[in-house]
C-alpha cells in the first residue's frame, strides 16, 4: 500500500508541479513514474548510467515535494475537493426536504443556482 500511496503522491506532484521541471527531468520522471520504466531501461535509451537516471529522477522529485512543502497547492486542493462533497451533501438534503415538504418553486430555483455554481466550482 505504502508503495501504491507513493506513486500517486509523485503522480499528484507531477499533475501540479510538473511543468516547473527541466525537460529532461520531465522526460526522465515520466518514464520511470507513469511508462513504469526502470532506471536500467531508462539509461540504456538514453546511453547514460542508471546512477545518472536516478539522480535526475531523484532531483525532480525534490524540486516537486519542495515545491508542495512552501505552496501547499495539493493539500488545498484535498480540503477544497472534501468541502465541495459536504456542499453537494447539504445541497441534495435541501432538494429532497423541499421536495418533500414544501414544492416551493423559490426553493427550486435557489437550489438550481447553487447547484449550477457548485458544478462550476467542481471544474476548476
Amino acid at each position: 500500500m505504502a508503495m501504491k500511496n507513493q506513486a500517486y503522491r509523485m503522480a499528484l506532484l507531477y499533475d501540479f508541479y510538473g511543468d516547473m521541471l527541466t525537460d529532461r527531468q520531465r522526460e526522465f520522471y515520466d518514464l520511470y513514474y507513469n511508462e513504469d520504466l526502470s532506471l536500467a531501461e531508462i539509461a540504456e535509451n538514453y546511453g547514460i548510467t542508471r546512477q545518472g537516471v536516478r539522480d535526475v529522477i531523484v532531483r525532480a522529485e525534490a524540486v516537486l515535494t519542495e515545491l508542495e512543502d512552501k505552496t501547499g497547492i495539493i493539500r488545498r486542493f484535498h480540503r477544497m475537493q472534501d468541502q465541495l462533497a459536504k456542499l453537494q451533501t447539504y445541497l441534495d438534503g435541501v432538494k429532497d426536504r423541499n421536495e418533500e415538504a414544501f414544492q416551493d418553486n423559490v426553493l427550486y430555483a435557489m437550489c438550481s443556482q447553487m447547484q449550477d455554481v457548485l458544478n462550476q466550482l467542481k471544474q476548476e
